[in-house]
């Protein structure tokens, strides 16, 4: 008697069903080319609609006008979808500043510095919902991404007159996300702008770390998320008179900031120098003859996983600020992404032969620094410039990032994480780099213009330049002035620093209660 092997048998049962299965049944689509077609438009919600299905629908609405709202749909919760993805990135990055933060300083503060970085989301968000976004967005206008948003349209901005141009200062609606504002669309852009909001507000965390007291900071979260930050997002992104100066006064396409460089990071940066300037340097930071001490952090290689999770956020960062997927002119979401990752790499390799040429030695900490520098550097122009360009900016912002850090202990500023030189000095660089190198080939109808975005490098005159050194007078005058006025107030006020006992010791246990790591002696 013949045997078979039961694996065998099974095996060629197998292969039988699927054999008859293949007969029986329409063929597979594994390309994806012949799945879906007008009969889906119908929006039958079981199993596929017969042509008299068709034929009734049609009398009731005509078939060719279904299926425009159907595709108009469909493109709009795509873009709907690729930005609630892309801020669920940029959110992410908050675990990326609460490592690096937390890596570059001393073990004896690390819960401090985490406690400081899980914090400011919650406030960042709570303020930014109460009146953040309203004064931010409360009269942008519509966002042809998201479906037109005419919630936004029909706001109401707070401007004033001079020289005869309408000059727009802040939004009068949306406070708390009622009325017309609650609305899909702009919940959506509410969540995507929060995220950015609260990049902003958690860089100071950094170059204040070590002898912030807790209390000062969480009011200093209010005030940037309800006011700091909102106002020149709303000059630059929502409609206000930074993005206007193009279309009232000729300067290019008025200011452009694609993703942040400015409205987040230098925003940030600005506010983390005042900061820094009004508490003061930590003890033992600095000698009696004005020479600086390294204070090394206590988990470096803690930093340098941070690093990677920013730099993994940014694509959600740059890539999603088109607001959509899909659309005329957003295909140039893949030239964002690829000048956001060449910027990064050649950030962080101009930084490691700066520290060679200077001390022989690559420095990790310094090529991370270098890395975040040429994230945020480009992210103003990565939809306006070339790879190549990209590139340069980048390494600009490497060199930078170590010139500027070495010049703030001379000035004897205390940034325990180099903040100021990641955020504020390179979010300052590439608001200009997009007057110096935007190509032309992009960005038409920004800020109501017809134009491209063009820069000097490319024959775009001094127009666009002009516009971003505004920008960048605004940001240093708006983010540093105003932040600086706000701790001098605080500190006479409240106070903002830590006893020199508490410094000493740490701050975990008498600013939160316990310590990071009860198992080892700290210092």
């Amino acid at each position: 008697m013949l045997k078979i092997n039961p694996i065998i048998l099974v095996i060629l049962l197998c292969a039988a069903l699927s054999l008859a299965s293949s007969v029986a049944v329409l063929a597979a689509d594994p390309a994806g080319a012949t799945t879906g077609s007008a009969q889906d438009v119908i929006g039958a919600t079981s199993g596929s609609p017969t042509a008299e299905d068709i034929k009734t629908a049609e009398k009731s609405e005509p078939f060719a006008a279904k299926l425009a709202d159907t595709v108009g749909q469909n493109r709009i919760g795509v873009n709907l979808v690729w930005t609630l993805v892309a801020a669920f990135l940029v959110m992410f990055m908050q675990a990326g500043f609460a490592l690096v933060e937390t890596g570059f300083t001393r073990a004896k503060n690390a819960a401090h510095t985490m406690f400081m970085n899980f914090s400011v989301y919650a406030i960042g968000i709570i303020g930014f919902y109460i009146c953040g976004f309203a004064l931010m967005y409360g009269a942008a206008g519509a966002i042809g991404n998201l479906g037109g948003t005419p919630t936004l349209a029909g706001g109401h901005e707070f401007a004033i007159s001079l020289f005869g141009k309408k000059f727009g200062l802040f939004g009068c609606s949306g406070f708390l996300l009622t009325g017309q504002y609650y609305d899909v669309m702009v919940c959506a852009l509410f969540l995507f702008q929060m995220v950015f909001m609260d990049t902003a507000v958690t860089i100071p965390t950094g170059a204040m770390a070590e002898r912030w007291k807790l209390s000062a900071f969480l009011f200093y979260g209010l005030f940037m998320s309800m006011i700091l930050y909102p106002l020149f997002g709303n000059w630059a992104w929502g409609g206000g008179w930074l993005s206007q100066l193009g279309a009232n006064f000729g300067l290019g396409n008025g200011y452009v900031d694609f993703a942040g460089s400015g409205v987040v990071h230098a925003v940030g940066g600005l506010c983390a120098l005042a900061g820094a300037i009004v508490l003061g340097p930590r003890i033992g930071k600095f000698n009696r003859n004005g020479s600086a001490n390294a204070i090394p952090g206590h988990h470096i290689p803690m930093a340098i996983l941070g690093t990677f999770i920013l730099a993994f956020g940014w694509f959600g960062f740059n890539p999603g600020s088109t607001l959509g997927a899909s659309g005329a002119g957003n295909l140039r979401i893949a030239l964002v992404a690829v000048t956001t990752m060449l910027a990064s790499a050649s950030g962080a390799a101009a930084a490691v032969t700066y520290m060679m040429i200077k001390v022989g030695k690559p420095d990790p900490t310094m090529a991370a620094n270098g890395m975040l520098a040429g994230l945020v550097a480009i992210t103003a122009p990565c939809a306006f410039v070339t790879p190549g360009e990209a590139f340069i900016i980048g390494a600009v912002a490497g060199v930078l990032v170590c010139a500027g850090v070495a010049f703030l202990d001379k000035i004897h500023v205390d940034d325990p994480v180099g903040a100021v030189a990641v955020h504020g000095m390179n979010g300052l660089w590439g608001v200009v780099a997009v007057g110096l190198f935007a190509d032309g080939t992009y960005g038409g109808g920004l800020n109501g213009v017809a134009r491209n975005v063009t820069g000097l490098f490319h024959g775009g005159g001094f127009g666009q330049l002009g516009a971003q050194l505004l920008g960048v007078l605004t940001l240093c005058v708006w983010a540093f002035g105003a932040s600086f006025v706000f701790f001098t107030l605080q500190k006479k006020i409240m106070g903002i620093r830590v006893s020199k006992d508490d410094e000493i010791t740490g701050l975990d246990m008498p600013e939160t209660g316990l310590v990071a790591y009860p198992e080892f002696e700290l210092r």
